[in-house]
């Protein structure tokens, strides 16, 4: 299926003073649902929504799609607005009286990268289900194909959400494909708590077109297919990692509100190897360019008949370990120079970062007492690679200021805020904004110290360190950093008809030759057994024949 879908923020006025997380510019309906706005979208008046936009995008033969977030809008709690009762078309009526958007709206539990935009939904009271409800049930009359659901996945986690609306999506008369996004701090044990409720999830933070970005995939992608992931049981069908966007063509700057002007900064070659990876790993294709001004070459790119029955069709796909690189090559002023990879040296560094509790690597916290006053949160690990020095943070009670607390303290017992020092001042938050090393996370990852749930921590009897904003645990994990060049890598993949795709991703800026072994496909494909076999290969993007193949592939 080939799927139109309008990104974020089609609800928000374009006029002087919008941007991403600005408050007051959405347009809404009496029920406090965001409705597309009529000065962008002039067929949604009169109550029209996107009817007019979905009839015309299927009448071309493709389905349609729209970005949402997480919950109700700040927009709809400070308005106040009633709940729609789709099941009697008036407001939403329990216990003897109206509900209304302050009553469901969880003020402590704001999207954290659009904090003035759209808070979570007390999905406990019938108030907040029937909200959730009219929300997707107005979509699906609008004649919705697909909405990607943001600020709920990833650091953002929000499981209570995504099975609701999970549920209220098999109700519905239409089949919608659900997606969700964004997929900072992504684990594969995260994953199978929403893989059978979703058809798509975001597995990496945005990907844009620069090489960074596409070699920071390949590390993610295997870690997922190794777990069985790709294809799993998900919503009334299967699901899959989404490796995100193709930001391939015209473009516009991440964060712009205006655009594109602008042609794709990666190479060619750049753009095929993404091509190419996303294809193996059959993520969820999603062309982010201007489809006005399609080029030959992206064209070409994006529609590629080998690679889309890849992507479509192929099964066993995996990375392929079996591979040798020889030297690469580069030019000094000296002449030729030849480096072997194997010399890339790596150093070792540790980064604070979210995953789900049931992954064995959140265990290792534990309590330190200063004095009677004072205790701190240290990690131990549970594993011989340790920091060279004990990562700890002071812990404190939150304070009520005032009477309006009261609800706050009875919902956060046993919880506390952690601190750099020993002050009050400021207190760490769970932003899935970036992941900072050990030594930044002490400089940087606080802010002023408040309610808000991402500031809220619980330790368990077990050693994890629990969030209360999205449920996940810290952890401070070791990753080796590449002093030089990212090597080389390799995917396989088996097709319907027997064929077998072999793919040679070189990450290094010199050219290099990437070699394997006929006989070492069969290590990796189950039933194979080609010891003594011989094949003809043919490369995907130029279209050369290699003829027959006897021993090495190359």
């Amino acid at each position: 299926m080939k799927y139109v879908v309008v990104d974020y923020l089609w609800y928000r006025r374009k006029v002087k003073g919008a941007y991403t997380d600005s408050l007051g510019f959405d347009v809404i309906d009496e029920w406090g649902r965001m409705i597309p706005d009529p000065g962008r979208w002039p067929s949604s008046r009169g109550g029209k929504g996107f009817t007019e936009v979905a009839r015309k995008v299927h009448s071309m033969g493709l389905k349609f799609g729209i970005h949402v977030m997480r919950g109700i809008s700040t927009q709809a709690v400070n308005a106040n607005t009633p709940i729609l009762d789709i099941t009697k078309g008036s407001a939403y009526e329990e216990s003897g009286r109206q509900w209304h958007a302050k009553d469901i709206g969880l003020t402590d539990r704001l999207c954290t990268w659009m904090p003035h935009g759209f808070m979570s939904v007390n999905t406990k009271l019938g108030a907040g289900r029937a909200f959730l409800r009219s929300l997707y049930q107005q979509y699906a009359d609008w004649g919705v194909d697909f909405v990607k659901n943001d600020c709920v996945f990833g650091d953002d986690l929000n499981i209570d959400e995504i099975s609701f609306v999970s549920e209220v999506l098999k109700e519905i008369n239409r089949p919608i494909l659900y997606s969700l996004s964004p997929g900072t701090s992504v684990t594969p044990t995260m994953a199978k708590d929403v893989s059978g409720l979703v058809n798509m999830y975001r597995i990496t933070g945005d990907d844009w077109d620069s090489w960074g970005d596409v070699t920071a995939h390949f590390d993610v992608a295997r870690d997922f297919s190794a777990s069985n992931m790709i294809g799993a049981k998900g919503l009334l069908g299967k699901s899959w990692p989404d490796l995100d966007m193709l930001p391939f063509g015209w473009l516009t700057d991440p964060g712009s509100n205006e655009g594109p002007h602008r042609y794709c900064n990666l190479n060619v070659d750049e753009q095929r190897s993404q091509m190419t990876l996303w294809s193996m790993v059959k993520s969820p294709l999603m062309f982010g360019g201007d489809m006005r001004k399609l080029d030959e070459i992206t064209f070409n790119l994006i529609t590629n008949p080998i690679l889309l029955e890849i992507n479509s069709f192929s099964s066993n796909n995996m990375e392929f370990p079996h591979i040798t690189g020889g030297k690469p090559v580069h030019l000094s002023k000296q002449g030729v120079q030849s480096n072997s990879v194997a010399d890339v040296k790596a150093s070792e560094t540790h980064f604070l970062g979210l995953s789900s509790c049931k992954d064995s690597k959140s265990k290792g916290w534990s309590i330190k007492a200063i004095d009677d006053d004072l205790e701190q949160v240290c990690w131990e690990g549970n594993s011989r690679s340790k920091p060279h020095a004990p990562f700890c943070l002071y812990k404190r009670r939150p304070l009520s200021a005032s009477d309006e607390d009261t609800m706050h303290t009875l919902q956060n017992q046993g919880k506390f805020h952690l601190h750099a020092t020993d002050t009050m001042e400021f207190c760490l938050h769970a932003s899935p904004k970036q992941k900072l090393t050990s030594k930044e996370f002490k400089r940087g990852s606080f802010s002023p110290c408040r309610w808000e749930a991402n500031q809220m921590w619980e330790l368990n009897h077990n050693g994890t360190l629990v969030n209360s904003y999205s449920g996940l645990c810290a952890s401070l994990n070791t990753i080796k950093a590449n002093a030089g060049s990212g090597g080389i890598r390799s995917w396989i993949a088996t097709g319907r008809k027997g064929e077998i795709y072999l793919a040679f991703f070189n990450l290094n800026s010199e050219k290099n030759v990437i070699t394997a072994k006929v006989s070492d496909l069969a290590t990796v494909l189950p039933g194979k057994i080609l010891n003594d076999a011989s094949c003809t290969g043919t490369e995907v993007w130029s279209g050369k024949n290699y003829g027959l193949i006897k021993n090495q592939c190359q």
